[in-house]
């Protein structure tokens, strides 16, 4: 039985597995080289920016409201008008105060008259002194009461606090309306206020005076330039970011408070860096490597192989990120297609169809 064993082992290995071994090896020396694009590392201009995002607010915005019940008798605007400082935009009906204010006048008027004719009489010291005071204390009184019933008055009258644009009217003549009630929302929109917040560690990049490009979805082909005015001296302690506001003009109203922008700022002094598409940067937990085309001659046939290298990035900026060092301008990397690369790999270049290289690319709707 071993004799048996001893012959039969070697003889299926060498009929089965031996041919078989050198089929997958012929097959893997035969393996056409992965095809991969490629991309010329060149210097270019390189201007440090900051991207942020944030909302539009008014500079001065507020939902007017009334302070008292009451039956609406006047509306004195219009939907979506401009309207002055004091100007009056809603009276509630104030009959019944109206007539309590006549009242108390004519009372006044007669705390008034008493008190003249009890001057007279004191002078002559024809009355006591604290009967002169009396009188006096009651036309004090009087007075405050007529001024305490022209306030509960006026605030039957929505007045306009600030110059701004009008939003739409929320009340009607007739309507019963309580404290509170919102009768027409007034932003002030030239200029506005750009919002946004950023890490602490973009402190040192800002300052007030610097210029902002906001841009906004409803007008995608305009920028709107403004300032940095204002950089809140507290850090957020949940997130550790900063406040930050730009002052925008904004005279022909087209930006509204509450609409999401976002703003691009310039931060320094500009550079000069290495660049390379976004696609060509794998980053791995043990480094960020790009494959390096290196170009051999063997046997007289000259083959094309690929070299992994580790390198540094910068900022990014479009489809594009800076490289710092670990690559050299004029070397030739792989763009596109580096997922099916191994170190040392033979490659095939086709750069018939490119990725994405834009350092402004700008969305395109379809």
């Amino acid at each position: 039985m071993i004799l048996v064993v001893a012959v039969v082992i070697p003889v299926f290995m060498l009929i089965y597995v031996f041919p078989l071994g050198m089929f997958l090896v012929a097959g893997f020396e035969s393996a056409p080289a992965p095809v991969v694009s490629t991309v010329i590392v060149r210097a270019e201009p390189w201007q440090p920016r900051l991207d942020v995002i944030g909302s539009l607010t008014a500079s001065t915005g507020a939902d007017l409201a009334v302070e008292v019940s009451g039956i609406v008798e006047e509306v004195y605007f219009d939907s979506g008008g401009d309207v002055e400082a004091g100007a009056r935009l809603v009276r509630l009906r104030a009959t019944d105060e109206t007539a309590r204010l006549a009242t108390l006048q004519a009372q006044a008027e007669l705390a008034a008259a008493t008190h003249r004719r009890n001057q007279r009489l004191f002078d002559i010291q024809g009355i006591s002194e604290a009967e002169f005071e009396t009188s006096s204390a009651a036309l004090k009184s009087a007075e405050a009461t007529v001024d305490e019933q022209r306030a509960v008055i006026e605030k039957k009258l929505v007045r306009a606090p600030f110059d701004g644009h009008l939003g739409i009217r929320n009340v009607n003549v007739g309507q019963y309306v309580n404290p509170g009630t919102i009768v027409v929302t007034l932003q002030a929109l030239d200029p506005i206020n750009f919002d946004f917040f950023v890490p602490q560690q973009m402190l040192e990049r800002l300052h007030p005076g610097q210029l902002v490009e906001v841009h906004v979805d409803a007008y995608p082909n305009t920028i709107f330039t403004g300032h940095i005015t204002t950089i809140d001296p507290k850090i957020d302690l949940a997130t550790r970011n900063v406040a930050v506001r730009t002052m925008l003009p904004n005279s022909d109203h087209r930006l509204l408070p509450g609409m999401y922008a976002t703003a691009r700022i310039d931060t320094g002094a500009q550079a000069h860096h290495l660049t390379l598409p976004q696609t060509a940067v794998t980053f791995n937990p043990y480094g960020t490597t790009v494959y390096r085309v290196e170009e051999q001659t063997e046997d007289g046939q000259t083959k094309f192989v690929v070299r992994q290298t580790f390198v540094t990035t910068g900022e990014t900026r479009g489809d594009q990120v800076a490289i710092l060092s670990g690559i050299s301008e004029g070397d030739e990397i792989v763009s596109a297609g580096q997922f099916k690369l191994q170190n040392g790999a033979t490659i095939e270049i086709n750069n018939d169809v490119q990725p994405l290289n834009d350092p402004n690319p700008t969305p395109v709707e379809r």
